[in-house]
């Protein structure tokens, strides 16, 4: 069942409400959809809405309730995501980030700043500092302290135009160039040589380095569930410009080929997500044939 409490929280010069469901977050998605609500709106286990939209989604059919009962609810349902429970906000991810670098710096500052400086792009949407914050806390996970994987962490979507291939062949070019002064000539080549990896996320057996990187790209998948809707509204709003068939189409087939990867995860201590990771993809992949719409 659908809920909406006053609008009673300040924000950007007026008064908003919180839209939730007992539920499910598909049944709260697919409600906010019918009800004309952003998807931008959706934070974790609610959709904030103005003042004035209260009267037309009580209309469209949430059930009014005071803050508290709604709280309640939302916690019975077993949804309710606590704030240190959600992802970072992008100034947080990009302090998170630069703790990282700062730690074991493998190049200047002026390199780390420039790297920031593009994972902060307007245009980016998911592929932004916060997919670089989660990937080197994979890597933490993962006990991979190896300064050419977290240095291939940095560049592998330096470039990002939503171009598959393009990019991580822009990227690793890029890591070519920045990173030349600063390390030796092989060293600069394996995180090259890395950074290309994420366009197939296929290392050979063995490769150690090569899957520590590619199950930090992919750790995302198996992240609790509330997050991982943030990660596929992410996805959508930057492919805002597709039309709503192509993307579900596109989508269907992204999700089939990560579910056919066989193992999702390389690495020995990435198996631990696999499972998390699977019901994640499996319930997007049956939202988008049951209801042929992004599940967010």
């Amino acid at each position: 069942m659908i809920w909406i409490d006053p609008p009673r929280w300040p924000a950007h010069g007026t008064l908003f409400c919180h839209v939730v469901s007992d539920a499910s977050l598909p049944e709260l998605h697919l409600f906010a959809r019918r009800a004309g609500l952003h998807p931008g709106a959706f934070d974790h286990d609610h959709y904030d809405a103005p003042a004035e939209r209260h009267a037309a989604l009580v209309d469209a059919g949430a059930t009014p309730v005071d803050s508290r009962e709604l709280l309640r609810r939302l916690v019975a349902g077993g949804l309710r995501v606590r704030p240190a429970q959600k992802g970072p906000r992008r100034a947080a991810a990009a302090a998170s980030a630069r703790r990282h670098w700062d730690a074991d710096p493998p190049a200047t500052a002026g390199v780390r700043d420039a790297l920031l400086t593009r994972w902060g792009e307007p245009h980016r949407r998911y592929h932004d500092v916060r997919h670089l914050a989660q990937c080197l806390h994979a890597l933490d996970a993962l006990g991979a302290t190896d300064p050419r994987v977290r240095l291939a962490a940095w560049f592998h979507d330096a470039v990002y135009e939503g171009r598959a291939g393009e990019d991580e062949r822009a990227s690793a070019a890029l890591a070519g160039a920045l990173l030349a002064p600063h390390l030796p000539v092989a060293d600069v080549a394996e995180v090259q040589r890395l950074v290309l990896l994420t366009a197939t996320h296929d290392p050979d057996p063995g490769d150690v380095r090569g899957a520590a990187l590619v199950d930090a790209d992919l750790s995302v998948l198996a992240l609790p569930t509330a997050r991982y809707h943030v990660y596929a509204r992410d996805v959508r709003q930057e492919y805002a410009a597709v039309a709503e068939p192509t993307f579900v189409a596109g989508r269907t087939a992204v999700l089939q080929g990560l579910l056919a990867l066989d193992p999702l995860y390389r690495s020995a201590s990435a198996q631990a997500w696999a499972d998390a990771a699977t019901a994640n993809l499996s319930a997007e992949l049956d939202h988008l044939r049951t209801h042929r719409v992004p599940l967010v």
